[in-house]
């Protein structure tokens, strides 16, 4: 079972190596630190498998792949240190602050502290350890080496460092955590926060039973017991890290998601709308050769101009500005018989709407193409007029929709600005409007 989830923690840091290294190749920063960081952990998660161990040991040195586990380590553990107080050391707010204070006293000697610690536990392994006659033969390392002075010195060096890192990373995620005001950002502080408190005792209990063995034999059965304790440990810590890692990320993937999908939704009649009304577009829609495969083409070239938000964000501002354009166009009394005949037709609430603003957008475009002069103010505003920009985020999915099933007589009558009844959408009577007082 820990070998499964073991593999899930490596293919975890691995897929975020894969999908962090375009941003940190295009911009230097914190992106390439993170890239950094995983990749070292994912090494030293490697070298704990069989696979790893047996590429190791083919070097021919007893025991290089713990080294190399270490180090690795170390080194990932140094660079999280590094990133993670140097954006806390910068980060707005008072320099008295403690965390802030904290942050910068540990930037300045992180580095010096985990060369010392790498020269240290290679010294010892290379020349204090005597790997060539282990004191039993066992899987784990330091029951091979239990009684050796240079056990306890390699290893509670090692997990005295490990556990000052976690310490310091945790203790600044935990106070950026009770500062977040977005949810996604503070549960995953929180979570990498507690992946690094278990980090902590993770590495109190492995010190605390290096020194163990040191002076005292203890029993197979106990060996067995303390290793899967541990791993079990140092398997929660970081699965419960990589959850906070990938919250907020996952979150904002949910986003860049939910912001595409509606930019599928409304560009057909961003596409219209920015076709008849040229002016108000920053970059018109591609229009290519090569009949409907051009036209595909065009779509998917306008469709991947740029980041999905800020392409929504465009695409909506310029349907809001064209819509303001054709409000010139719009007859007198057109917004109320599109939302009177919405209702007519049996629609309600946010669908009432979507289909009087549908049917609002195409009385106008009907009015631009007919060469109706524009009026010198508009004299008529759409049903959504008044609506602030998330809301028109969540309705013109809807508008769009309606848009499609748009009856062009109908549309023609409403434009109209006479007080029949409209023809009904599907070519029966007019639909009788409501003449209660």
């Amino acid at each position: 079972m820990l070998d499964l989830v073991a593999s899930v923690i490596v293919a975890l840091l691995v897929g975020q190596v894969l999908w962090r290294l375009p941003s940190a190749l295009r911009r230097p920063g914190g992106q390439r630190s993170l890239v950094g960081v995983f990749a070292a952990f994912a090494g030293a998660w490697w070298m704990r498998s069989d696979a790893g161990r047996t590429a190791v040991d083919r070097l021919g040195v007893t025991d290089l792949a713990t080294l190399c586990k270490h180090l690795l380590t170390i080194a990932g553990v140094c660079v999280l240190m590094t990133y993670v107080t140097a954006v806390y050391a910068e980060a707005s707010g008072s320099a008295e602050a403690r965390h802030v204070r904290i942050a910068v006293a540990v930037r300045r000697v992180a580095v010096r502290a985990s060369l010392a610690a790498v020269a240290v536990i290679t010294g010892v392994f290379f020349w204090v350890l005597n790997r060539a006659h282990p004191v039993a033969q066992s899987p784990y390392f330091m029951t091979r080496h239990a009684g050796e002075v240079g056990l306890a010195l390699y290893m509670g060096l090692f997990y005295l460092y490990v556990a000052a890192a976690a310490l310091v990373c945790g203790y600044q995620w935990g106070s950026a955590a009770r500062r977040a005001e977005r949810w996604p950002l503070r549960a995953g502080l929180a979570l990498m926060g507690g992946g690094m408190g278990l980090a902590v005792l993770y590495a109190a209990t492995r010190a605390g039973y290096g020194v163990m063995i040191t002076v005292r034999e203890v029993s197979p059965s106990f060996v067995t017991a303390q290793e899967a304790v541990t791993d079990a440990m140092l398997h929660s810590a970081f699965i419960v890290w990589l959850l906070g890692v990938i919250a907020p990320a996952a979150s904002a993937l949910a986003s860049r998601w939910r912001a595409r999908r509606t930019v599928l939704a409304v560009y057909p009649l961003w596409r219209e709308l920015a076709l008849a009304v040229p002016d108000v577009v920053a970059y018109p829609p591609a229009t290519l050769p090569g009949g409907r495969v051009g036209r595909w083409a065009g779509s998917v070239r306008d469709l991947t101009r740029t980041a999905p938000r800020l392409l929504l964000e465009r695409y909506l501002t310029e349907i809001n500005d064209a819509v303001r354009t054709l409000s010139h166009y719009a007859p007198p009394g057109l917004s109320a018989r599109t939302t009177a005949y919405a209702t007519r037709c049996g629609h309600t609430g946010e669908m009432a709407r979507a289909v009087a603003s549908a049917y609002w957008g195409r009385c106008a475009l009907l009015a631009l193409a007919d060469g109706v002069p524009p009026q010198r103010a508009p004299v008529d505003a759409p049903p959504s007029a008044d609506d602030g920009f998330e809301a028109f985020v969540a309705r013109m999915p809807l508008v769009q929709a309606a848009y499609r099933r748009v009856n062009e007589q109908v549309a023609r009558h409403l434009l109209s600005v006479n007080d029949a009844e409209p023809p009904r959408p599907d070519g029966g009577p007019p639909i009788p409007a409501d003449r209660t007082p």
